[in-house]
């Protein structure tokens, strides 16, 4: 056999390897990718059946490669490395909900900011945006301050701790919103 048929039967055996290689790993980089994902839209990313991915999902927890965070209150399931703290996944669950991600970042832009303020910023009823801030307020995200005049003042209790974890895992947070409070940050 000649070299070149050599290198050329090597480069099929290395493709043949790779297509063969286990859904688990394609799992695996989705969720190292997206920290925080959730089922459904994992589901879509992968490409795969629900069995499949349920079969797989329980391999890599098993093995301990990956997190899986179940919050019994509101049914949800998000998914993370297990190399990610447990205190940067807390924050990060919040942050793939598109109207708290707006509220914390709005919050983190003012530093102190009114409920009325950021009910105009994200431009959601004040009913949605009132049970969004009481759960970031009941994880000890949010602080709620007494003002003038029964004025009720919004602020992040650690604002730069949340805006490490968004600076660390921003390509996770595919959003404009993310990327113009990176902008902000880097003219500092």
């Amino acid at each position: 056999m000649s070299n070149l048929h050599n290198n050329k039967l090597s480069l099929y055996n290395q493709t043949i390897v790779r297509s063969a290689i286990d859904p688990r790993d394609k799992i695996y980089d989705l969720i190292a990718e997206h920290p925080g994902i959730r089922y459904k839209e994992l589901t879509r990313l992968a490409a795969t059946s629900n069995g499949v991915l349920t079969y797989h999902l329980g391999v890599l927890e098993k093995l301990k490669l990956i997190r899986v965070e179940r919050q019994s209150n509101n049914r949800v399931t998000r998914y993370f490395i297990d190399d990610i703290p447990k205190g940067d996944s807390e924050i990060i669950g919040y942050f793939r909900n598109g109207v708290t991600r707006k509220i914390i970042f709005f919050v983190l832009k003012k530093e102190l900011c009114t409920f009325n303020e950021i009910v105009d910023d994200i431009g959601k009823a004040p009913s949605t945006v009132s049970w969004h801030i009481k759960r970031l307020k009941e994880v000890g995200i949010l602080q709620i301050i007494h003002g003038e005049e029964r004025l009720y003042l919004y602020r992040l209790i650690d604002s730069r701790i949340v805006s490490q974890i968004l600076l660390k895992y921003e390509q996770s947070f595919a959003d404009k919103i993310v990327d113009n409070y990176t902008e902000m940050i880097d003219k500092l």
